[in-house]
């Protein structure tokens, strides 16, 4: 079991405009963030990058809800660094 066989929460309402999303400066919470920095400022292209990457690969549906905002991960997609599943998973 390795981090191919987990889950990938990708919601089919993620970009309802209805769900508040997260801006500005945020911290992570421990399951997606578990060790090191969970602070970031998503108003800051790398610091949204990075914060992104990690709310994709280890984020429950509610987390993807609420830190991923569409249009932005369209914008950032090709500098995204995410595994093959995850990609698999949001290019499907």
């Amino acid at each position: 079991m390795g981090p191919a066989t987990r889950p990938v929460a990708v919601p089919n309402d993620v970009d309802d405009p209805s769900i508040p999303k997260a801006t500005g400066r945020v911290v992570l919470p421990g399951h997606i963030r578990w060790s090191g920095r969970a602070d970031y400022d998503l108003s800051d292209r790398r610091d949204r990058i990075s914060a992104y990457e990690q709310a994709l690969t280890e984020g429950t549906t509610a987390d993807v809800r609420h830190f991923i905002d569409v249009d932005q991960l369209v914008d950032l997609w090709d500098e995204l660094v995410l595994s093959p599943h995850v990609r698999a998973a949001w290019d499907a």
